[in-house]
């Protein structure tokens, strides 16, 4: 019986966390995600952070053209009753199938791959590094690509067979700053990320 109790007051806050979500006027500058249990608002990147996103957009844009996918920014990516929103994700270019029924996004189950650029601070890397890697690995998002210039001068991880159990990827290859990181699988398989993205080793 307290097995139940507990699992019907999950999936009330889960309800609950859903709806104020739905109904909530978000600053403008922020976004609002829902990982973990939590309502999480955090502010858009600033010039560095966004360059880099503007960057990688462009360049996934002409890698993919022709497959059928596309990149996008800032968008919600639904997985169940939770919210994230990626600095950038690569999607279907037709989304009619991958629409979330209620037109708050497109589902993760359509999503082939998701990049964060980490901003400035101690929490903004525990989200990046910690909570969104098992909340996409829990949602299973194939590939999952972190950006950060404060890993020890800058490098790009390429986390990829994502366990939805242990909401854990089960791969991870880090690679500095001044190389190359390239997709390993996917519709951007192939993609390099490189200094002309990220700049180079930030010393």
């Amino acid at each position: 019986m307290s097995v139940l109790v507990v699992e019907e007051t999950v999936v009330n806050l889960d309800q609950m966390l859903w709806q104020t979500w739905k109904s909530m006027d978000v600053p403008e500058g922020f976004r609002a995600e829902i990982i973990e249990g939590t309502i999480t608002l955090s502010p858009t990147g600033g010039n560095r952070h966004f360059g880099i996103n503007r960057r990688l957009g462009r360049a996934l844009y002409d890698h993919l053209h022709g497959t059928g996918y596309g990149p996008a920014q800032d968008g919600n990516v639904i997985a169940g009753l939770k919210v994230l929103i990626p600095d950038v994700f690569v999607a279907p270019d037709e989304i009619d199938e991958i629409e979330h029924p209620e037109g708050v996004g497109l589902l993760a189950s359509g999503v082939a791959l998701v990049v964060e650029t980490v901003s400035p601070g101690a929490e903004a890397r525990k989200r990046d590094h910690v909570l969104k890697h098992r909340a996409y690995a829990a949602a299973g998002i194939p590939v999952y690509v972190i950006i950060d210039d404060y890993d020890d001068g800058g490098a790009v991880t390429i986390l990829t067979g994502p366990d939805t159990q242990r909401r854990a990827y089960a791969s991870s290859t880090r690679v500095p700053y001044g190389k190359e990181a390239v997709i390993p699988e996917g519709p951007a398989k192939g993609f390099a990320i490189g200094p002309e993205i990220t700049g180079e080793r930030r010393d």
